[in-house]
């Protein structure tokens, strides 16, 4: 079941890493608050037709009072908040560098699992890790020499902070309650989240200024978090959550190749030489364990 989840985690960090390219292709001349209720609204609505489909509808009536209250915080600060200034500051900075910052995320989820969960770190999590992270900063370019952080990087790392607690909440509560129904609970609470902001704001009547292919470029970046959430909880379920979060970096090159390949230019030496450090983390990561041999009598 182990190796089911990271392998499951690994396609959720393709996922992610081509969303963060199509969102901020999507972005533009677009509200990012009114552009992150209409995807996750979609993605809410398409998970209650999954969870219908699936037979688990049931799964809501063992919920109790205390399950109902930990949706609601998976939904205000995994659902709501973070994607706020997620795609505010991703209007504000480049797609990869949104990209590494949000694949920081495993150093803050070990140091909250750690104590919260008692998760330990694996001898292989720290090399792999250490091999994922330079690997970014190569195909990045964000080694020394590089420019100081934007606001848009604040407020992107402001969101990932707030999705690792989420992460890590997540975890404990996967233990308990099915993958599909932590996913509705996420983004459907968060978009009622985020409906009410639009409300207090005065957004939402930018609703109907909306032309028809923004619309239809919502209903097809939401396929993106859609297959994030399904992906990623029932990997979180399987592997730790320092593990899991730690292979989200795989998303950053799928990231930085879109946007190279988008622009007409090839990865330069050090990127190529960043790519082969992340496969070489993620070659760490999934090898399979040596099984102990017993001598003969």
């Amino acid at each position: 079941m182990e190796r089911k989840g990271l392998l499951l985690v690994a396609v959720t960090a393709v996922i992610s890493g081509a969303a963060i390219f199509v969102s901020k292709l999507g972005l533009k001349d677009f509200d990012p608050a009114l552009f992150t209720w209409l995807r996750n609204t979609i993605v809410a609505v398409l998970l209650l037709g999954i969870v219908a489909g699936a037979g688990e509808w049931g799964a809501f009536k063992k919920l109790t009072a205390r399950d109902w209250m930990k949706l609601a915080a998976i939904g205000l600060i995994g659902g709501s908040i973070p994607f706020l200034l997620f795609f505010q500051g991703l209007t504000l900075t480049s797609a990869a560098n949104a990209s590494f910052i949000h694949k920081t995320m495993f150093v803050w989820a070990a140091l909250l699992a750690a104590p919260l969960l008692g998760e330990r770190i694996g001898r292989r999590l720290l090399p792999a890790a250490v091999l994922f992270l330079l690997g970014n900063a190569l195909l990045l370019k964000l080694l020394p020499g590089g420019s100081g952080p934007q606001f848009g990087d604040l407020l992107i790392l402001g969101a990932t902070l707030l999705w690792a607690g989420e992460n890590v909440l997540s975890k404990h509560v996967l233990r308990t309650i099915p993958p599909k129904i932590v996913a509705l609970g996420r983004m459907g609470i968060g978009s009622l989240i985020i409906l009410g902001v639009l409300i207090a704001t005065g957004k939402l009547t930018l609703l109907g200024q909306l032309p028809p292919l923004h619309l239809g470029w919502v209903a097809l970046t939401a396929l993106f978090p859609l297959g994030y959430v399904l992906t990623w909880y029932a990997g979180l379920r399987e592997i730790k959550v320092t593990t899991a979060t730690s292979i989200l970096l795989l998303g950053s090159p799928v990231t930085t190749l879109l946007t190279a390949l988008g622009s007409g230019l090839l990865p330069s030496v050090p990127q190529g030489l960043g790519i082969a450090l992340i496969a070489g983390g993620l070659a760490v990561l999934l090898r399979p364990r040596r099984k102990m041999r017993v001598a003969p009598a």
